[in-house]
């Protein structure tokens, strides 16, 4: 295992050393998250999707402009098709 030393300023900000940027594939403004884990120990990690900004286009498109209330009433029947136990599983197959 690999250790590497960072220092927290001030401002409470720390740089992440060039060959862990470069491993993970770190790219100037990317966010990154980190995961306390129950043991005390602490992970990184980037997320897929760092913003809303990110998924736009991911779903297709619709071809034509819906309203505010039509959107809301097909994420609604959408909802109401899926089983109560897979929502609570967060299963997007259901």
């Amino acid at each position: 295992m690999q250790e590497f030393l960072m220092t927290v300023t001030s401002k409470g900000q720390v740089t992440i050393p060039a060959q862990v940027r470069r491993y993970l594939k770190i790219r100037k403004n990317q966010k990154i998250a980190l995961i306390f884990e129950p043991d005390g120990s602490v992970r990184l990690r980037l997320p897929a999707h760092s913003g809303v900004s990110d998924l736009r286009g991911a779903a297709g498109t619709l071809g034509r402009n819906l309203a505010w209330d039509q959107m809301r009433a097909i994420a609604y029947q959408d909802r109401a098709r899926k089983p109560a136990a897979a929502r609570r599983r967060g299963d997007s197959q259901a």
